[in-house]
């Protein structure tokens, strides 16, 4: 099998699954995109932070970029009943909060310093 018969057999697998869901799947597809999204461009604001202060930095963006899209990614694998994917973005969820309760902590701490 050649690289472009082999492309050519997963978009029409692709096209037939696509045209065969309903309104209400795609939309539920499209938020899983849409949390995949944000999820993915927190690692965009890190490196841009990063590059402007010419040194490796996690900015808070970056924690409640990974919670909010880790939150809708969650729900996604709730709505199609994926446990693997359930039990991978809870455990993250919780790290992510935990982050942001902690730098919180640590900005009090320097203002009331």
């Amino acid at each position: 099998m050649t690289i472009h018969s082999l492309l050519l057999t997963m978009l029409e697998s692709f096209t037939h699954t696509f045209l065969a869901m309903s309104f209400e799947e795609l939309l539920w597809i499209g938020f899983g995109f849409f949390g995949q999204g944000i999820f993915f461009s927190r690692w965009l604001v890190q490196w841009v932070v990063s590059e402007r202060n010419e040194e490796s930095q996690i900015p808070m963006s970056f924690w409640y970029m990974s919670l909010v899209g880790s939150v809708i990614v969650l729900t996604y694998a709730i709505h199609i009943a994926d446990l693997v994917f359930m039990a991978g973005q809870s455990v993250g969820t919780v790290v992510y909060v935990r982050n942001i309760m902690l730098l919180h902590q640590a900005n009090k701490r320097v203002v009331s310093g």
